[in-house]
């Protein structure tokens, strides 16, 4: 158990050392910088909170909701098309990826197949039935 545990550190050490959880710490470094990016998100979040606080009252008003959620959309909009999110949720996706395809492999492995020949089929169901095969 603790040569496992002692290998898991070293794949730890190996992903914080990979391109891809490199450039995710990048891209999340100038999204946290971008001034305009912040300003938006906390914009996006006062909106939420407005919708929230106008949709607990009894006597809410449909259209103010209405006119709330147009502006929060506005805003996530703004948002999603701010370049150093577009290279963040890059990068998020990548990593992602990533992750996904050594988790696979793990889990896979710790199941009986070859650690040296198994690995992550992104089209994989987990429902054998509908499958042609895994290799």
């Amino acid at each position: 158990m603790e040569n496992a545990v002692k290998i898991a550190r070293q794949l730890g050490h190996a992903i914080q050392e990979a391109d891809f959880f490199k450039k995710l710490n990048a891209a999340k470094e100038k999204a946290d910088a971008d001034e305009a990016l912040q300003a938006l998100i906390i914009l996006f979040n006062q909106k939420r909170v407005a919708i929230n606080n106008e949709a607990c009252k009894q006597d809410r008003d449909e259209e103010v909701l209405k006119s709330l959620n147009e502006e929060m959309r506005t805003v996530y909009s703004q948002i999603m098309s701010n370049e150093n999110m577009i290279a963040y949720n890059n990068a998020k996706q990548a990593f992602d990826s990533s992750l996904q395809r050594i988790t696979a492999i793990i889990t896979q492995s710790a199941e009986g197949e070859d650690p040296d020949t198994t690995d992550f089929d992104p089209n994989c169901t987990h429902d054998c039935s509908t499958c042609g095969g895994c290799h």
